[in-house]
């Protein structure tokens, strides 16, 4: 099963909500799920080095995201957002998270079977 997972939320924004979809992601890779994550908006930052845990939180977002790439789900990122988005604007991506487009995700929604949204 296809399923694709769309950030839009700052990494740690006071919520768990990207922690969540995280989670989830490694569970439905866990299921044998394709799993397929589209990184925009502010959510851009989880695949930047420079975006680290504010002190006292205790999960470390892009390092989940870096082992989600490890296990084989796909990353990409919008390359709009990269250039408008984030508060670090100017730091380097990391290896694995692929510049993308709304075409490329507009593609993936078409051949998904499920879709999320954090």
């Amino acid at each position: 099963m296809k399923t694709l997972l769309i950030f839009n939320h700052a990494p740690y924004d006071s919520t768990d909500v990207s922690w969540n979809g995280l989670r989830l992601a490694d569970k439905l890779l866990d299921a044998g799920c394709d799993v397929r994550i589209f990184l925009m908006n502010e959510a851009v930052d989880m695949a930047r080095d420079a975006c680290v845990p504010p002190q006292g939180y205790d999960q470390d977002l892009t390092r989940m995201l870096k082992a989600l790439i490890v296990r084989h789900a796909t990353v990409k990122v919008c390359g709009t957002c990269m250039a408008r988005c984030g508060i670090y604007k100017n730091q380097p991506y990391f290896d694995g998270a692929e510049t993308s487009t709304m075409q490329a995700l507009s593609d993936w929604v078409v051949d998904s079977d499920r879709i999320l949204s954090f």
